[in-house]
């Protein structure tokens, strides 16, 4: 057992099931752009409901498509980041796998890098999907992995909240 993790809320055991929960969202996330991928063509929306499409959209950015008119090298730089971002994560599950709200946005944050990181490596691009509007306002695209990455941030600015309001 690791002396320093133990110290400091968790242990190199504890990180198993958060692995486990990025590893669902990795799954889930290359599903559904596998199905998106197979079904729809680039460009092609089809209407869930007046506030909701489903759409196949390949970003080559990141969000909000920043980066998407570059020449090329933004596909490894985000690839880089990604790698350095997994890495910097389960270094932190690995000394606080015992707090488990952190943990767990972690988790999903993981997971969502990892899975728009293994479209730029099998694609070059990020499959988007889901599409989201009111009227003629249209938020950008996006897909499971985003939105993972998304709550998972929500949670961490949460448990600090929390973790704030605990040391008053």
């Amino acid at each position: 057992m690791n002396i320093a993790a133990t110290s400091r809320g968790g242990s190199s055991s504890s990180v198993l099931p958060w692995l486990g929960i990025a590893v669902v969202v990795i799954l889930i996330d290359q599903f559904t752009k596998a199905l998106i991928l197979g079904d729809f063509q680039l460009g092609e929306s089809r209407t869930v409901n007046p506030f909701f499409n489903v759409v196949r959209v390949h970003n080559t950015g990141a969000a909000f498509s920043f980066l998407a008119g570059a020449s090329g090298w933004q596909r490894w730089f985000f690839v880089g980041l990604g790698a350095a971002a997994t890495a910097f994560i389960v270094w932190l599950l690995l000394r606080h796998g015992g707090q488990r709200l952190f943990s767990f946005a972690l988790a999903l944050i993981l997971g969502g890098a990892v899975g728009n990181v293994i479209d730029r490596l099998l694609h070059g691009y990020v499959v988007d999907f889901i599409q989201v509007h009111y009227g003629d306002a249209y938020f950008p695209s996006f897909n499971v992995a985003d939105s993972a990455i998304t709550v998972g941030a929500a949670l961490l600015i949460l448990d600090e909240l929390l973790r704030m309001r605990r040391g008053r």
